[in-house]
C-alpha cells in the first residue's frame, strides 16, 4: 500500500477500529510519554558527548609541571624548569601560576576563603605544547637532573577517563533508546490485541461478508500507526519546549550544555517517525497473530 492511500484510508476501514476507548488513549499516551523520554535521552547523550569533547580539547596540547621541593630550593628549581622548558622544542609557552590562580583552582573543592599562606602548596607551571609536542622522555630526564622535585604531567590520566566516560554515556543513551522503543512496541502491541479481542464479533462478521484478513489488518495498522505518530509528535513538541527552556550558561552548572544547537534540533523530529514505524510493525504482528488464532 502506498503512503498517501495508507494515510487516507477509507470510510469502511475507519469504522472497523473504534476511534475512542481505552486502547486509543493507551496508545496515544504511551507514545507521547515515550517520545518525551526519548527526546531528553537524545539531549542528555549529546550534551555529555559535547562536554567530554570540550574537556578533552581543553586538556589536549597542555601540560603542567608540579614542583615540590624544600623551601630553600623551590625558587632555584622553578627557574631551572622555566629555562629547560624555554629551550625544549615542542614547548609553545610556559608560565608560573600565581597565588590567586591557585586559589581559583582549589576553590571548587575547598572554597574561596582557603588560607593558602598557611599551606605549602607546590609550584605549578602551566605549559602549552606546540606542533607535535616535546620529547616527553627526554624532557623528564632533564628535569629529573636539574630539578628533582619537578613532575611533568601531560594530563593523560585525565583525558583517558573522559574519553571512556563519553563512550559509556553514548552506549547508555543508545541502550535507553532501544529500551524505550521496545516498551513502546510492547504497549502498542498489547493495545492492538485488546482492540482486536474487543471487536472480535465485528471481525467475524466482516469475514462472513467476504473481508480478507489483510484488509482487516491494514485497518488496525493504519489507526494505531497514526495514533502512535501523533501521540509521539505531541510528546516530542512538549519535550523540545522543556529543553529550550532549560537555562544555559556557566551559572547553570551541569545543565549548561543540555539542549540542541542549530541543526541538532532536527534530531527530535526523528522520534515521531520512529514511533510510527514501531507502531506499524507491532500492530501488524499483533493483528496477524490474533487473526490466525481466531480463524
Amino acid at each position: 500500500m502506498k503512503l498517501p492511500a495508507f494515510l487516507a484510508g477509507d470510510a469502511m476501514s475507519n469504522r472497523v477500529v473504534p476511534a475512542t476507548g481505552f486502547t486509543a488513549a493507551l496508545t496515544v499516551i504511551s507514545a507521547a510519554a515515550m517520545a518525551f523520554l526519548a527526546v531528553f535521552t537524545i539531549a542528555l547523550a549529546q550534551a555529555s558527548s559535547a562536554l567530554a569533547a570540550r574537556w578533552e580539547a581543553e586538556l589536549a596540547g597542555t601540560a603542567t609541571v608540579r614542583i615540590t621541593a624544600p623551601e630553600e630550593a623551590v625558587e632555584a628549581q622553578t627557574q631551572a624548569v622555566l629555562v629547560a622548558l624555554s629551550q625544549t622544542p615542542g614547548i609553545g609557552s610556559a608560565r608560573r601560576l600565581d597565588t590567586d590562580e591557585q586559589t581559583r583552582l582549589l576553590a571548587p573543592w575547598f572554597g574561596s576563603d582557603l588560607p593558602l599562606e598557611t599551606l605549602r602548596l607546590p609550584v605549578l607551571i602551566e605549559v602549552s605544547e606546540a606542533g607535535e609536542g616535546p620529547d616527553i622522555n627526554g624532557l623528564k630526564q632533564r628535569l629529573a637532573a636539574e630539578a628533582p622535585g619537578a613532575v611533568y604531567d601531560t594530563h593523560g590520566r585525565w583525558r583517558a577517563p573522559l574519553i571512556e566516560a563519553a563512550s559509556r554515556l553514548r552506549q547508555l543513551g543508545i541502550l535507553s533508546l532501544v529500551l524505550i522503543a521496545s516498551v513502546t512496541g510492547a504497549i502498542i502491541a498489547l493495545a492492538a490485541s485488546a482492540a482486536l479481542a474487543a471487536n472480535a464479533q465485528i471481525v467475524d462478521v466482516l469475514r462472513l461478508v467476504g473481508a480478507r484478513d489483510g484488509w482487516i489488518t491494514r485497518a488496525f495498522v493504519r489507526r494505531f500507526t497514526l495514533r502512535a505518530f501523533f501521540g509521539a509528535l505531541a510528546g516530542t513538541v512538549v519535550a523540545m519546549v522543556f529543553v529550550a527552556l532549560i537555562p544555559g550558561g556557566v551559572e547553570a552548572g551541569v545543565l549548561s550544555g543540555l539542549g540542541f544547537r542549530g541543526a541538532e534540533w532536527l534530531w527530535p523530529l526523528v522520534v515521531p517517525v520512529a514511533a510510527g514505524i514501531i507502531a506499524w510493525g507491532a500492530t501488524y504482528l499483533a493483528a496477524i497473530r490474533r487473526l490466525r488464532q481466531s480463524a
